[in-house]
């Protein structure tokens, strides 16, 4: 009795927290299809007047652009680099490996908007102006934690002898990396590149700094939508990059499955 009392407890406090995290989601998504030119809840009626309003956007096409340019390139580079940099800390012999991925992953450990301030800083004293390519060097400082961590674990175990007997039937060792590795390695390498795609293409905390008045990511120009003209065409925009997300979650759940993605096993 005790028992079935604690899991209906349980069950209770998990649906109270999922339906409290979801609630902010949930409302945005209603007022996105508010009949009127304000966030009115509860909501009579619907429209679909504002989804139809986005591409008319000032600027919305170009910020898009840009943002998917910036997460793409990122999160491939991410890929490549952080991967090398797992095959290093798991594979070779490196001095103080674990100082070198604590080192890797510590972005992740601080806060946005000192980073953004750190990296304005550091450009400026270095004089590097150029704001497309600024971005994406902050972008990867925010990306490349995401691929480390996930590589580091799933290099972990993995059987480098596979490698080795790839080699031992003619292949060369980037040829028995691209052969062996990567294919065992699938998931880390799409929950990586999810994670990484999802963290540069939202990014706001640090982009904010290395904007400028003709380079402007989405997220940034959602806010300046925000500041100029509020009404439910940003509710309708954030509605469909929510559903884009679930969207790729889906997906990876298809292909790979939530619980490898939460970092358990069968």
């Amino acid at each position: 009795m005790i028992t079935r009392l604690a899991i209906a407890l349980s069950w209770t406090a998990a649906i109270g927290v999922a339906l409290f995290l979801l609630a902010p989601l949930l409302v945005i998504a209603a007022a996105s299809f508010s009949p009127t030119p304000v966030f009115d809840l509860p909501i009579e009626g619907a429209s679909l007047r504002w989804y139809t309003r986005i591409g008319r956007l000032d600027g919305f096409w170009p910020s898009l652009f840009l943002s998917l340019q910036i997460a793409l390139l990122s999160t491939v580079i991410s890929l490549v680099c952080g991967t090398l940099a797992a095959i290093a800390i798991t594979r070779g012999k490196l001095p103080a490996a674990g100082i070198f991925a604590t080192a890797l992953v510590s972005p992740l450990m601080m806060p946005g908007l000192v980073l953004g301030i750190a990296l304005l800083q550091y450009f400026r004293a270095i004089g590097f102006t150029m704001t497309w390519s600024a971005l994406l060097v902050a972008h990867l400082v925010v990306t490349l934690p995401y691929v480390a961590r996930t590589m580091i674990a799933g290099l972990a175990r993995f059987d480098f002898t596979l490698v080795e007997a790839a080699r031992t039937l003619g292949c060369t060792y980037p040829g028995g990396i691209v052969r062996v590795m990567v294919p065992a390695l699938a998931p880390s390498f799409l929950i990586a590149g999810l994670f990484s795609f999802l963290a540069s293409f939202d990014n706001y905390p640090v982009s904010i700094f290395l904007a400028d008045v003709r380079t402007k990511t989405l997220p940034i120009r959602m806010l300046q939508y925000i500041e100029e003209a509020p009404d439910p065409t940003l509710a309708a925009l954030s509605t469909l990059i929510l559903a884009g997300t679930i969207v790729l979650l889906f997906a990876s759940d298809r292909m790979v499955g939530l619980h490898r993605m939460a970092g358990t096993s069968d």
